[in-house]
């Protein structure tokens, strides 16, 4: 009996979807059993890449959510509503639910995967992160076993490309942002992409996946590229550096064995070492590297946006629930009568994670300052940062701009309220002119 699918959007993604659907030969066996059995759109006229027939495809979406022969809906919509009403809608239908809105998820992720434990449906998510990286399968199923530390990494591909041609070309970020969005590379709202809010998204579904517990977006921090200038990025080279958008989850070091374990979640541009695997992930690619115990690195690389990259991680969620339901699992309840689900697959984290503080983390700083051509600068700065155990590894005076010396520093692992504190009272030194850059160092 064919596997009856719903789709909801026929964009960019949803069309890489229906072709992979509509041409079966030479894939995995399963995708001949799946049957595209509604389109749901919202302009029925408007040209597409694929030929459907007419009696496939509906501008009522609910219709598709509802209907009882429907299987699986996939939601490829995007955005925050509908979309948030229809998956839902879904669940209370006893529908499973793939989806590539990486936006719903990180801000009604506890709303949607709560109903769908109840219903006992899967709501499966590869290509809300990454792309055509298979990331969010492994660390529900291959990584399981470990213990993970730390997830980072490159997950937004309009700004990697334009943090990649600052560094290649020497560019300012203005100017290639106009170039990106002639070519496709960002949209003409390119605020999601650039201060880091379409990765704020990202690495909150992640930590929830590789924690075992909720995020709550509002507190992740984020911050994106646009204080990034062409100074940095040549300072990042002098210093064997690029400057990327990291984001990161992370278990916060526990001072004392009873102290309440917290999560580090963040998104901020960083300078990062060559040598490091992340540093040679370049223009629109995505990677993400994984530490844990007893793994240790492993890294998942790979091109993260796109109509076939995507559409392949959507398809493969699809087949993922159509197996189960070839082999009948969903003949097992639980106490309320509905399907009892896979436990490595769905996702039923029910408590919040304890997100630390940015001031208590510990990292190293690179600032930027310009200041008079006294003597004796350099030194109160280092006094200054003394004053709040901010140790330096390096201070660079690299020249003047105009009138003024330009004056590099790299700190050590520091506290990070203690950092803010030194600038502030830094930024008060009649000597400095002004503070243009401050990014983190990996």
């Amino acid at each position: 009996m064919a596997c009856k699918i719903g789709l909801l959007g026929l964009g960019t993604v949803g069309t890489g979807t229906v072709q992979i659907l509509l041409d079966p030969m030479q894939r995995h066996p399963l995708v001949q059993e799946l049957e595209l059995y509604r389109v749901g759109v919202r302009s029925p006229d408007k040209p597409r890449a694929v030929n459907l027939p007419d009696s496939l495809v509906t501008t009522d979406l609910e219709a598709i959510v509802t209907d009882p022969k429907v299987d699986i809906v996939v939601e490829l919509i995007g955005g925050l509503e509908p979309a948030r009403s229809l998956i839902l809608k879904a669940i209370a239908h006893g529908k499973h639910v793939v989806t590539a809105n990486k936006a719903v998820i990180a801000r009604f992720g506890d709303e949607i995967f709560t109903a769908a434990e109840k219903a006992g449906v899967y709501v499966l998510l590869e290509a809300a992160v990454g792309g055509g990286i298979p990331v969010v399968e492994p660390l529900k199923k291959s990584l399981c076993a470990n213990r993970i530390h730390t997830i980072m990494g490159i997950v937004n591909g309009t700004t990697n490309y334009i943090l990649t041609r600052m560094q290649t070309e020497g560019g300012d970020f203005s100017s290639i942002l106009a170039d990106a969005q002639r070519l496709g590379y960002a949209e003409a709202n390119p605020t999601a992409d650039v201060d880091g809010l379409d990765a704020a998204d990202k690495i909150a579904i992640l930590a929830t996946l590789a924690f075992g517990g909720r995020v709550k977006l509002s507190e992740v921090h984020c911050e994106g590229i646009r204080q990034v200038s062409a100074a940095d990025i040549a300072y990042a080279e002098k210093l064997n550096f690029v400057i990327k958008l990291l984001a990161v989850a992370k278990r916060n070091p526990q001072i004392s064995p009873g102290d309440t374990e917290q999560l580090q979640v963040r998104v901020h541009p960083t300078l990062i070492p060559k040598v490091h695997p992340l540093a040679s992930v370049n223009d629109v690619y995505n990677a993400i590297l994984v530490e844990g115990e007893p793994i240790g690195q492993v890294m998942f690389f790979g091109p993260g946006a796109g109509a076939g990259p995507t559409a392949s991680a959507v398809v493969s969620d699809i087949l993922n629930i159509a197996a189960i339901l070839k082999v009948e699992r969903g003949t097992r309840t639980q106490e309320n009568g509905a399907p009892l689900l896979d436990p490595l697959l769905a996702c039923s984290h029910q408590h919040y994670c304890a997100i630390a503080p940015m001031e208590e983390l510990n990292t190293r700083f690179y600032a930027r300052f310009l200041t008079q051509d006294y003597p004796g600068v350099i030194g109160s700065l280092g006094i200054c940062f003394g004053n709040y155990d901010v140790s330096l590894e390096s201070v660079v005076q690299t020249g003047l701009r105009g009138e003024l010396a330009e004056i590099v520093v790299v700190t050590h692992d520091v506290r990070e309220g203690n950092f803010w504190q030194a600038l502030a009272e830094i930024s008060t030194l009649e000597a400095v002119s002004s503070i243009p850059s401050t990014l983190r160092v990996l």
